[in-house]
């Protein structure tokens, strides 16, 4: 009896100091777990715009999402309306198509089919629309027309623009360039971009000693008179030389040459990815 009383007034151990062994362990974990979602989290960049324009896009598209239709930028809504499209074109194209060999998801894929069909209907319905103009000045035999996904290309016949070997503008050309001015000028709200290319025939006793020189000083005689003469903003505009490095036909006969001396003018659409 007294070896039980003596055993009920014995205090009872006291437990470890300090937290549990796999307290310890655990909080550990859960340090290198936050440092390495700090980590992720500082090496990567989350436009929000773009994000948000992405969602809208999939919502009228695919409609994975719940929300409604969301107008963005001036107004104009994704569902009925491409002028966000470039947006999300950028932002794929920021994503990658490819990832080291991996095929984006079929829905990215789908969504960048719908931006580039969008791009090339609005460059159909551009060129339609200065094909009018140049009929109506009568310059649809002077002047080519085609055009991309990103842009409308009038090509000029550098012999209509230019002696052999000069980057003076033929008085004869002055008229033509005053019409195209013109044309310029109802687009000049996009990128517009003058382009100047020679032929593969080495420059000799002239001022440019090589057709890089001299396809830059053409493209920038464009830009001068279009600069001198209409009301154009010229910060839309940009203008370099191509040299021979683009031909358009075979530089070995007179023909081809011919067609290689020219000046290409592009106007890019309101999608394009130019800027």
């Amino acid at each position: 009896m007294t070896e039980v009383v003596a055993l009920a007034k014995r205090k009872p151990p006291e437990p470890p100091k300090g937290a549990p062994a796999w307290q310890s362990t655990f909080a550990d974990l859960m340090n290198l777990l936050l440092c390495f979602f700090v980590l992720l989290f500082s090496m990567s960049t989350v436009d929000a715009q773009k994000f948000e324009l992405i969602v809208a896009s999939f919502n009228q598209t695919f409609s994975i999402f719940t929300s409604g239709a969301t107008a963005i930028g001036d107004g104009m809504l994704v569902s009925n309306g491409v002028s966000q499209l470039n947006e999300l074109d950028n932002y794929i194209n920021s994503t990658g198509r490819e990832n080291d060999g991996e095929v984006m998801p079929e829905n990215l894929e789908q969504a960048l089919e719908e931006v580039d069909k969008a791009k090339l209907e609005e460059s159909e319905d551009l060129a339609e629309k200065i094909e009018e103009a140049l009929k109506e000045a009568k310059l649809e035999n002077e002047v080519d027309i085609e055009f991309t996904s990103q842009y409308v290309q009038l090509t000029l016949n550098g012999a209509l623009l230019f002696d052999s070997g000069k980057v003076e503008l033929k008085k004869d050309a002055i008229p033509m360039l005053d019409q195209i001015a013109v044309i310029l000028k109802r687009y000049s709200e996009s990128i517009i971009e003058i382009e100047g290319h020679t032929d593969n025939v080495p420059m000799s006793g002239a001022k440019y000693s090589n057709n890089d020189e001299l396809s830059s000083g053409r493209a920038l005689s464009v830009f001068n008179y279009l600069r001198d003469n209409s009301t154009i903003d010229m910060s839309m505009v940009k203008h370099s030389g191509r040299g021979e490095y683009q031909p358009i036909a075979d530089n070995s006969t007179p023909e081809g040459r011919a067609l290689n001396r020219r000046v290409e003018i592009r106007i890019y659409n309101s999608l394009s990815s130019v800027k």
